[in-house]
């Protein structure tokens, strides 16, 4: 496919990177000019233009604007009629993005991660999926979302990436001093709760760690006493408001 990025991001290079490999003619935007320049030194089929010219190449376009630059940088470009428009922007509405791309045609707002190249992680989708999995679906999974509302509270409950990864970075802080070598001891722990929950329902896990006077159950219930659920809870209503 001929596709084309306007907004080179963190996020739109983690897409870019996914796609590249599989032969797509990507001609991504100078705005991010380091995103585009690293992806443009890293890959044959991948070329750097401007905003305009990327609208004129492709006959796909991702745009990973933010939200405040969305409507001043698509109002100054002509789209054309049969091009399919995905938005990576979680923070415009569909029509708005819709009005702002006519006559080209945008269902889809996608939502990915910067693991996305090495597979296996999910894509939450709100509307239309069907371009997503043939672009990606084979070595990812799309979460369809119903709504607005859904999403916002994917979004909300997605943040505990955050504080999980720092949980594993702190608990590999206070192993390094007892390592010959911490970056090993890191690298277990990141495979543990990863592999760990790739396994299967967390209730299921969580059940399974829960043996009386063990290690896990000692440090979750330390934690639990110390308001962990209580602002776990808190912090997600905050995010939500």
């Amino acid at each position: 496919m001929r596709i084309g990025v306007i907004g080179t991001g963190s996020i739109a290079s983690a897409v870019v990177r996914a796609l590249a490999p599989e032969g797509h003619e990507i001609t991504v935007s100078e705005r991010g000019r380091a995103y585009s320049a690293a992806l443009a030194a890293e890959f044959a089929n991948v070329t750097v233009a401007a905003n305009a010219q990327v609208v004129e190449a492709a006959d796909l376009i991702l745009i990973g604007l933010l939200p405040e630059h969305a409507e001043a940088a698509l109002g100054a470009l002509t789209f054309r009629e049969g091009q399919q428009v995905i938005s990576l922007m979680a923070d415009v509405p569909l029509d708005q993005v819709a009005t702002l791309v006519a006559p080209a045609s945008v269902k889809t707002v996608m939502l990915p991660y910067p693991s996305l190249p090495a597979g296996g992680t999910p894509i939450m989708v709100l509307g239309e999926t069907a371009l997503v999995e043939t672009l990606l679906g084979a070595r990812n999974t799309v979460f369809a979302l119903r709504d607005r509302a859904e999403l916002g509270a994917y979004l909300a409950a997605q943040a505990v990436l955050s504080p999980a990864t720092q949980l594993v970075a702190e608990a590999a802080n206070w192993l390094a001093p007892h390592l010959q070598d911490p970056a090993r001891g890191e690298a277990f722990l990141r495979m543990l709760v990863s592999s760990s929950l790739a396994a299967g329902p967390a209730a299921e896990l969580l059940a399974s760690l829960n043996t009386e006077g063990g290690y896990n159950q000692g440090l979750r219930q330390h934690m639990e006493r110390a308001g962990m659920v209580k602002a776990l809870h808190e912090g997600f209503e905050a995010l939500t408001r």
